[in-house]
């Protein structure tokens, strides 16, 4: 952990520890910690529980509990593969295949040059685009297994 880091976190923990009920700001708390970090480390849950006074099993509990929080380091561009209706019958799976093709990873994975973390969502609620995908937030679609290598050398060159 950063000293820097560490130091800004400690901080916003300090700032809730003197509240009356400071333990009940635990996802706060954890939220603020993935934003320094990028995910949730063993060594970064061991420092809140520390700092909080409250039992490394708590935080481990909290953190794997919700959805929200990176037990692993993430790449810099989170793609989410459309996994709706619209877009599964309209070429979903071939769009998951050419990501994992392009990128050489698996669903849930990072490549090791950390850009790129793949994972399925749902349901991104853009159907009338489908098959899409969305990237850091940005939708990406009308999608098809070439444009998939088109886009992911885009995002490749900005680094």
């Amino acid at each position: 952990m950063s000293d820097n880091k560490q130091k800004e976190l400690k901080n916003y923990i300090e700032q809730y520890l003197k509240k009356e009920d400071g333990d009940s700001y635990l996802i706060a708390v954890l939220h603020k910690a993935q934003e320094l970090y990028g995910f949730l480390s063993r060594e970064t849950m061991e420092f809140v529980a520390q700092e909080m006074n409250i039992p490394t099993s708590t935080i481990w509990g909290v953190a794997t509990f919700y959805h929200y929080f990176n037990l692993k380091p993430r790449g810099k561009y989170i793609i989410s593969v459309c996994m709706g209706t619209a877009c599964y019958v309209k070429g979903a799976a071939e769009i998951m295949g050419a990501l994992k093709e392009e990128l050489g990873i698996k669903e849930g994975e990072t490549t090791k040059d950390m850009l790129f973390t793949l994972q399925e969502a749902r349901c991104l609620g853009a159907c009338g685009l489908a098959p899409l995908i969305m990237i850091n937030g940005k939708i990406h679609g009308d999608l098809t297994p070439k444009k998939i290598a088109e886009l992911i050398k885009e995002y490749r060159n900005k680094g």
